[in-house]
């Protein structure tokens, strides 16, 4: 799991992705999650660094 490998944020890829675009994107530190547009994800990231 991504939590125990120490990485900050967890994408997934799923069903809604391919019918909207959209991935999940995780917290690690607070289980939170949102959608983001797959394309503005590495955006997400980034600000969040």
């Amino acid at each position: 799991r991504q939590d125990e490998a120490g990485t900050p944020w967890c994408v997934t890829v799923d069903g809604q992705t391919a019918e909207d675009g959209s991935v999940t994107i995780r917290d690690r530190d607070n289980l939170e999650q949102v959608r983001v547009d797959e394309g503005r994800a590495l955006d997400w990231v980034r600000e969040r660094l």
